[in-house]
């Protein structure tokens, strides 16, 4: 699977979506996954070669029995000829046989090494990259596209290196017999030649865009079905058809665009296939007629080009196959070269100190969009619990992801221990910084396998304990317990009862710092206040950071961090800013004024 033509430039791909791979990084990786099978590659090479060989041999007696009979032969010897076109035949049948199975085993064994890589590429990329692309594209890539790099690997790559090879062994006959003959042949072939490279030539951009659609199309519906309600709710039916109906009219387009590229190409290739063999048996004809080669030499290299006509059929009817995979290949190994920040593999951090130092954060990397963190420093100490308030846009849940190692500062640091947090191992971040916020996802399975994401050898005592300390008591209710399904087939947990399953999952996971992004606001008040208090009690002595909604968290907090339009404007203790009569003192008053019941409520 190898491009023809570069990948379209980033500027030229929507903002956010995830990167292709470039044509050298495409032929990479093919070498590589061959390499990486290379005693079956170098079989099915070797037996496609014999089954070539094989092919071979038919045509050439044919020419043989024609020259006997003309010379006035036996037919015994005919009779020998036709029994040896037989078992060439058959030898051929079964090479080829044998080497489509050779090849299939290859392709399924590289297919699953594919899967395998994609997912763990997938798993690795950074959260921002995956909010960014959304959900359509990196489904598109990991369903359609690497269905189609199977299907070459399993089907079309095989048969397009048997018919490469037997149209090589074909080529190299005739000009075995005569080499006028097979220049002739050559250059009646050119035809193909010119056909297929200006199809090549727009093939790749042509279905690296039908990719591209295919993806638009699928997050369009996605998003349309993900967001139902709140569009019946605000009247958006006719916005959300209209754009689904661009997604598909463009997704026509280019599918139009890839099918006249194939409708001038097929039909120049069948035209292209008679021109070598009519200039054989005239070129063939004239030779013969001045003695220069047999009759039966003459008939053999027409029946060989006519032959290669098979092999030609098969490798352009696959070009299609080809440049589509291509493309899929392409989108499937971007994945790849999405930029990661380099992790630092050989430090541990010092502390559990978080350390957040001249921040300034854009959401499209500072190139030319505005910073919404404006020198941010705070310094967070281990066991302390902070609270970061402020107005909404003020920046608390962008600089809650910086603190998570979500997302990475245009300029500045944010470190814990010493060491930057996003450059972090995965499995290091999260024994270390936990971000939770109120989008939960219950996985298909049981309430134990939606438990033990976080904790693989939690006993069941520790799950049921992690469970009531969030206050989910109707896990207990269920009908299986902790055996009980989640999902359409099962009990399907509202969402309260999912976030209480996710801030259980962090009580397993036992982080030094839990960072809580409005992670009970599907909570009511009460249950909320006795769910920060459960897990402040089981999370005591360890870090958290609450961004707050709900000022008696600040109230409760050792110290509280007052936002407004990306900086931190105030910070202290909650008597000590009420006392200030600063933007927090204000807050305060605004929303204690709207409460009914003392603080300590």
């Amino acid at each position: 699977m190898t491009a023809s033509s570069s990948a379209p430039p980033a500027e030229s791909r929507p903002s956010g979506a995830l990167p292709v791979a470039e044509p050298f990084r495409i032929r990479r990786a093919a070498v590589r996954l061959v390499r990486q099978d290379g005693r079956a590659f170098a079989a099915l090479l070797a037996l496609n070669a014999l089954a070539a060989g094989a092919g071979l041999v038919a045509p050439w007696l044919l020419g043989r029995v024609i020259d006997e009979v003309r010379a006035g032969g036996g037919a015994g010897t005919v009779d020998r000829l036709a029994l040896t076109i037989l078992v060439f035949a058959l030898a051929q049948l079964l090479l080829a046989r044998y080497a489509g199975l050779v090849g299939h085993r290859f392709g399924e064994r590289t297919l699953a090494r594919v899967r395998e890589q994609f997912a763990d590429r997938a798993l690795a990329l950074p959260a921002s990259v995956v909010e960014r692309a959304g959900p359509g594209d990196l489904t598109t890539r990991g369903t359609t596209d690497v269905a189609a790099v199977g299907t070459t690997l399993r089907d079309v790559g095989p048969d397009v290196l048997i018919a490469a090879v037997q149209a090589l062994f074909i080529l190299g006959a005739v000009f075995v017999l005569n080499p006028l003959l097979g220049a002739c042949g050559v250059l009646g072939l050119l035809g193909i030649w010119f056909a297929v490279r200006w199809y090549l030539r727009r093939a790749l951009t042509a279905y690296l865009a039908e990719g591209a659609a295919n993806s638009a199309l699928a997050e369009q519906l996605a998003a349309t079905a993900a967001g139902a309600r709140t569009v019946e709710a605000l009247g958006l039916q006719q916005s959300r058809i209209d754009a689904c109906h661009r997604a598909i009219e463009e997704c026509r387009r280019t599918r139009t665009r890839t099918l006249f590229l194939r409708s001038v190409l097929f039909p120049a290739v069948d035209i292209s296939y008679v021109v070598p063999v009519a200039g054989v048996l005239l070129i063939g004809g004239v030779l013969h007629g001045h003695g220069a080669m047999s009759l039966g030499a003459v008939v053999a290299s027409a029946l060989y080009l006519r032959q290669l006509s098979q092999p030609l059929d098969t490798i352009l009817q696959r070009v299609e196959q080809l440049q589509s995979s291509s493309a899929s290949f392409a989108r499937v190994e971007g994945i790849g070269v999405v930029p990661h920040v380099p992790s630092v593999r050989s430090r541990t951090p010092a502390d559990d100190r978080i350390a957040v130092t001249g921040v300034h954060y854009a959401y499209g990397g500072g190139g030319g969009d505005a910073d919404v963190l404006h020198g941010v420093d705070l310094t967070v100490r281990p066991g302390e619990h902070l609270a970061i308030v402020g107005p909404s846009g003020a920046g608390k849940t962008t600089l809650g992801r910086l603190l998570a190692g979500v997302d990475v500062p245009r300029t500045g640091s944010v470190t814990v221990g010493g060491v930057p947090v996003a450059g972090l191992t995965s499995d290091r971040l999260r024994r270390q910084v936990v971000l939770v916020t109120q989008e939960h996802h219950v996985f298909r399975g049981t309430v134990r396998d939606n438990l033990r994401i976080a904790a693989p050898s939690a006993t069941d005592a520790e799950l049921r304990a992690a469970l009531a300390a969030v206050g989910a008591e109707w896990a207990g209710e269920l009908p299986d317990g902790l055996d009980t399904d989640l999902g359409d087939a099962g009990h399907r947990p509202d969402g309260a009862q999912a976030q209480q399953l996710a801030l259980a999952r962090v009580v397993l996971a036992d982080p030094h710092t839990l960072i809580l992004d409005e992670a009970t606001a599907l909570l009511d008040p009460r249950t909320a206040r006795h769910t920060e208090r459960a897990l402040a009690a089981v999370l005591e002595g360890r870090t958290v950071i609450a961004i707050a909604h709900r000022l008696q968290t600040a109230h409760d907090a050792d110290r509280v961090a007052v936002m407004e339009d990306g900086r931190i404007t105030e910070l202290g203790a909650h008597d000590d800013l009420v006392a200030a009569d600063g933007a927090y003192a204000a807050l305060w008053r605004s929303w204690h004024a709207d409460r009914p019941h003392s603080p300590s409520s």
